[in-house]
């Protein structure tokens, strides 16, 4: 996976206009922020994901002669704007909140300032890779909310929109809070725990479900979690499996023992085989369930009172299936003269599509107990005192204007390129997922909510609001 070359993977009209910045201006800088307009499925927040990869692809970022022939080819480009990509050299600084961190609308997740011609490259891989990542994190967060510490498992490779979705997806759940994932490759390239058993076929290949119990206990008597669903949980699955659980005990090997249930009525299935288990003393065994779970089947099942201890999801996670879409944008918002930053607006006649102009930083509030009270959008090279006035960017907002009270304001954006250069270490994946639970865990809990969150209060800065008002004033007065 790692070294495929990517670098076409990019809309065609990034290619036209880099040539022409090439051509009419190839040092002009450019500013450009990616971020995302609304949360999935309504909820409180977005995890963004997909740093890792990004950084793989920007240090990677080259035209190989297979790509330069193929441009070649269209008759499109000069001769010298090809022999520019052929000796490509990436010269772009990059900033970034880390991985991991619950966002918000509006704020950037990542800038990138550069030679205009390059910054306009990476619009359509890095949208890609953060706008899937962060909808997979995003997707896991809700669905393991729901479990109340129950581990859930990412199973969804089959239904993924392809091998990289699958691969990535299952990082991303897993730094959204998956306990592990059934994908190899994932656990492989990203230090994560495969996970996994059997299938129904292991059950069918053998002349009765007994038998094919039996044959696993012999070929895993230490882990022997059992699929029992295959002909009828109640009086064939369960019965079968308690028998093997007696003679693994008779061996002196007692557990890990479990089942799991991959249909029929879960609430009911689980809630009947907890019994059993239980009356035949097998208490510490566990129940897993499958089949098609989400956040809202999950926290149905455990209200009717399922007796569940872990959770399998597949297709509707690792698909987002409810709201497969993270409106991420990647969008200009300044440009660089002599020196000078020059801010830049995208106008539209909805608020939303509106772009906040110049270049700018994002920072968190905390109070003194550290919980996070909202983001704080600054210029880059802008200070605040205390008691300044802030702004609230939702003009839904009944409170538009605040004072900025004693808080301490960290800032979410570190610097991960200079000058194309990685200056970064990225942290591996399980650390990743340490950090999105302890930055989520300081925010308030009205916003964590599946349903009908608060809306975390993002702000920008007095010369920020200022900027953006006189900007839409003086393109609309005309």
């Amino acid at each position: 996976m790692k070294t495929r070359n990517l670098t076409l993977l990019l809309d065609f009209y990034e290619l036209t206009m880099a040539n022409g910045f090439f051509k009419e201006n190839p040092e002009k800088i450019g500013y450009f922020d990616l971020y995302f307009r609304k949360v999935p499925d309504q909820g409180g927040l977005v995890v963004y994901t997909g740093l890792d990869q990004v950084i793989n692809y920007l240090s990677n970022l080259y035209f190989s002669d297979s790509d330069i022939k193929f441009l070649r080819q269209l008759g499109t480009f000069e001769e010298k704007f090809l022999k520019y990509l052929e000796n490509f050299d990436f010269k772009c600084d990059v900033w970034s909140m880390k991985e991991g961190t619950p966002a918000f609308p509006n704020e950037p997740l990542l800038t990138v300032r550069g030679p205009l011609l390059q910054a306009q490259l990476l619009e359509t891989m890095l949208l890609n890779i953060i706008n899937h990542e962060s909808l997979i994190a995003t997707k896991a967060r809700r669905v393991c909310m729901v479990a109340h510490g129950r581990k859930v498992m990412e199973f969804g490779s089959r239904r993924a929109q392809g091998a990289d979705a699958a691969t990535y997806g299952a990082r991303a759940a897993v730094i959204g809070g998956c306990f592990g994932t059934a994908n190899v490759l994932s656990a492989k390239e990203f230090g994560l725990k495969p996970m996994g058993t059997m299938a129904h076929s292991w059950v069918q290949s053998f002349p009765s479900e007994i038998e094919a119990f039996e044959a696993w206990m012999r070929v895993y008597p230490h882990n022997c979690l059992l699929l029992v669903d295959t002909y009828d949980v109640l009086n064939s699955g369960v019965p079968h499996a308690i028998e093997v659980f007696r003679q693994l005990k008779r061996q002196g090997i007692d557990g890990p023992f479990g089942i799991r249930i991959d249909s029929g009525d879960i609430t009911y299935l689980t809630r009947q085989a907890r019994k059993m288990l239980d009356q035949a003393g097998f208490e510490s065994a566990t129940i897993t369930i499958s089949n098609a779970l989400d956040e809202e089947v999950i926290q149905n099942v455990l209200e009717e009172g399922a007796q569940v201890d872990s959770f399998g999801v597949g297709e509707k996670m690792i698909t987002a299936a409810s709201d497969p879409v993270l409106s991420g944008v990647y969008k200009m918002v300044a440009i660089q003269e002599e020196g000078k930053i020059i801010p830049k607006i995208k106008l539209s006649n909805t608020v939303e599509k509106t772009t906040i102009p110049g270049f700018k930083h994002p920072y968190r509030l905390y109070d003194e107990e550290g919980k996070a009270r909202g983001d704080l959008l600054l210029a880059a090279d802008e200070k605040v005192r205390a008691n300044s006035r802030i702004y609230n960017s939702d003009p839904n907002k009944t409170i538009q204007i605040r004072r900025l009270k004693n808080w301490k304001l960290k800032p979410l954006h570190q610097q991960i390129y200079i000058a194309g250069k990685l200056v970064y270490q990225q942290p591996k994946t399980l650390e990743v997922k340490a950090y999105s639970q302890a930055k989520v865990k300081e925010l308030p809990e009205a916003c964590l909510r599946l349903k009908n969150p608060d809306i975390y209060d993002v702000f920008w800065s007095k010369r920020i609001r200022e900027l953006r008002t006189k900007m839409i004033e003086e393109f609309t007065s005309k």
